[in-house]
């Protein structure tokens, strides 16, 4: 694994206000829940050699983005090869009280915290949906927040549900307030200030893979929050799909060398790259963030302070976890 790490940030004598990250930009065993969990777990060993304090991976990664819809013609409605797919898919979602054990034991084993991205199996919604969720663990292991997409985009409309404002969390993190969204939730305004309303100074967008998602927007959302903005992207070519992947032959036949070639960067809270764009390739990408420089750059724009007029506009959100039944037992007690 290629390890590429950011010059270190300009010395200064307060060191509890660094924060090393770790960007894993890597592809997943498509499809193979458990086999792709394996590489995260690698990684985040990886990470914490490194002395990482986070580890971020790209959307929908554990166990892979739906590439297949538009390479088989997806929407054909009421179709037994998309249902034979779907259902396998299904089968490889992700239960968060069952299937992250592992990652949240390394996490707390290797005192690192971890955004990951998985297509979630939620009980509470039956068991039969997947959501694009976006999940963070921190460094005693625990699962702190569970951010179900709210918006999926095109295509993945036939593959996943829509999610709701529950995970719209940030969490402290040394001198940091981390939190992260999804792919293109990342370019919703009033999503975005709903993060920056909670004081978030570190921001994690996660993508499936790809440069032409990355390369403008981060330095926009960095320039536009005053924080620290990190992309972490997936991977995804020919053969990281297993032999036995449904309908492999006609994946194939209409994808290119890539279907998701990376382009995880970091960005600096005035815009400026700290690592740019990697592309078509795996890698970890390593910097030393300085929270003083967040600090620097909110002097003149505090988009949720200084800045803000709440007076004359202000935002609501609405974070309840979204379910189809209230149940009350014969005790009383609501579930």
């Amino acid at each position: 694994m290629e390890i590429i790490k950011a010059e270190p940030a300009e010395s200064r004598p307060r060191d509890q206000d660094r924060l090393t990250v770790a960007l894993a930009q890597i592809a997943p065993v498509w499809l193979d829940r458990d086999r792709t969990l394996a590489k995260v777990l690698d990684q985040i060993h990886l990470a914490a050699d490194q002395g990482c304090d986070l580890i971020c991976f790209g959307e929908a990664l554990v166990p892979g983005y739906p590439f297949w819809i538009e390479r088989t013609d997806g929407a054909r409605f009421n179709d037994p090869k998309q249902k034979a797919i779907f259902a396998h898919y299904l089968d490889q979602g992700v239960v968060i009280d069952r299937d992250l054990d592992p990652i949240a034991a390394a996490a707390r084993d290797r005192g690192i915290a971890v955004y990951l991205g998985c297509m979630e199996r939620a009980p509470d919604r039956g068991g039969h949906t997947l959501y694009c969720s976006l999940v963070y663990i921190d460094a005693e292991g625990v699962v702190r927040s569970v951010h179900r997409k709210l918006q999926p985009t095109y295509e993945e409309r036939l593959a996943w549900g829509q999610g709701d404002g529950h995970g719209l969390r940030v969490h402290d993190l040394g001198a940091f307030r981390v939190g992260g969204l999804n792919c293109y939730e990342n370019w919703l305004p009033l999503v975005r200030a709903a993060m920056y309303a909670q004081g978030e100074d570190l921001h994690v967008s996660a993508w499936p893979g790809g440069l032409h998602n990355t390369h403008d927007l981060i330095p926009v959302i960095a320039k536009e929050a005053r924080s620290f903005v990190i992309a972490v992207s997936g991977l995804m070519r020919p053969q990281d799909f297993p032999a036995d992947t449904p309908s492999l032959d006609e994946i194939l036949d209409n994808s290119d060398a890539f279907l998701a070639n990376g382009g995880s960067c970091l960005a600096a809270p005035d815009g400026r790259w700290i690592i740019e764009p990697v592309v078509d390739r795996e890698a970890l990408l390593v910097a030393e963030l300085d929270h003083a420089r967040v600090r620097e750059e909110r002097q003149n724009f505090d988009v949720a302070g200084h800045y803000s007029r709440p007076d004359v506009t202000r935002l609501t959100v609405n974070r309840e976890r979204q379910s189809t039944a209230h149940f009350v037992d014969d005790t009383g007690h609501a579930e």
